[in-house]
């Protein structure tokens, strides 16, 4: 199965007598045993990986709940890594195919469907979607809705008038987001077939340039290992495919949207304009909304602030 889960706060949260593979869904920790345990599954970003929810997933299990941290295809654990990445070669990093080039949108959502028929046995899922994973909830909401307790989307793109993410970047919203990206953006993606960033690059201003984008509310010295953990293509295909959600199956799915107010990568009012979009879409079923005053990033600069309101969800 594709996906890791980080379970292991189970093991400072429950007593010793339940195991770690004992663990399952309804079971709540003792600390918490009047709370009601949820079923959540974890969806990271673009070049992201389950490995950057760990602070959330452990609190999150602490509290009583059933978590799983899943790595789309090509990321995390099954990343691929150019050549010239790894050896540091910037002239040819600039030029040198993607590896995860071939990757489709379809790759992306059949692994998180198969995600959640697999934690929905017993149990409605909720799916927590950041950023770029936000196109993975929503056509979780059109695959299977009704496997499905709420989709969040924690500043993360929401599609229904325009198709593709693309397009939304195109918007004014977007415009001083995507200045600051384009700079920090290695080669030309539609030649290499993918959006490229150097995690590994020793250039101080570099490295300082994605963090202003991304995690611009912690220090570099706790930026560089959520930096060193990332994957540095993100594909084309699932980027610029139709993932727009409809009325009739994603649009009856309880949804809420959690605003980062001081996001460089999305700005808020991107957020805002997705947000309003999809209520327009289905007024009888709008946003449940929260609000967190961080960057782009609040899974490492408040997390414990985010699994509160992941553990109040309505």
């Amino acid at each position: 199965m594709k996906r890791r889960g980080f379970l292991l706060g189970s093991a400072l949260a429950l007593s010793t007598s339940v195991a770690f593979g004992q663990y399952r869904v309804g079971l709540t920790s003792p600390n918490n045993p009047a709370r009601n345990s949820k079923v959540i599954l974890l969806i990271h970003g673009a070049w992201h990986s389950a490995q950057h929810w760990k602070k959330v997933s452990e609190l999150l299990t602490q509290m009583g709940h059933r978590v799983v941290a899943m790595d789309l295809p090509g990321h995390g654990l099954e990343a691929k890594f150019p050549t010239s990445y790894l050896r540091q070669d910037l002239a040819m990093l600039a030029t040198e195919e993607s590896p995860l080039k071939a990757l489709t949108i379809k790759d992306y959502v059949d692994a998180a469907v198969e995600e959640v028929r697999a934690l929905s046995t017993d149990q409605k899922v909720i799916v927590v979607g950041h950023s770029m994973g936000g196109i993975v909830v929503t056509q979780l909401g059109e695959k299977v809705p009704d496997r499905i307790e709420r989709l969040v989307y924690l500043t993360a793109y929401c599609h229904t008038k325009l198709p593709d993410l693309l397009a939304y970047n195109n918007l004014p919203q977007a415009a001083v987001a995507q200045s600051r990206q384009r700079d920090a953006i290695i080669g030309n993606p539609t030649k290499i077939g993918a959006v490229r960033l150097n995690m590994r690059s020793i250039d101080p201003n570099y490295l300082e340039k994605l963090r202003q984008i991304f995690y611009n509310d912690i220090t570099m010295e706790n930026f560089l290992p959520y930096a060193h953990s990332l994957t540095p293509d993100l594909p084309l295909g699932p980027v610029t495919a139709d993932t727009r959600g409809t009325s009739a199956r994603w649009g009856r799915v309880p949804r809420t949207f959690i605003r980062c107010t001081n996001d460089r990568a999305i700005p808020l009012a991107l957020q805002d304009l997705m947000i309003e979009q999809a209520d327009e879409l289905t007024p009888s079923n709008k946003f449940h909304l929260q609000t967190l005053n961080s960057s782009h990033s609040p899974f490492a600069s408040q997390p414990k602030l985010l699994s509160d309101i992941l553990d109040r969800l309505p």
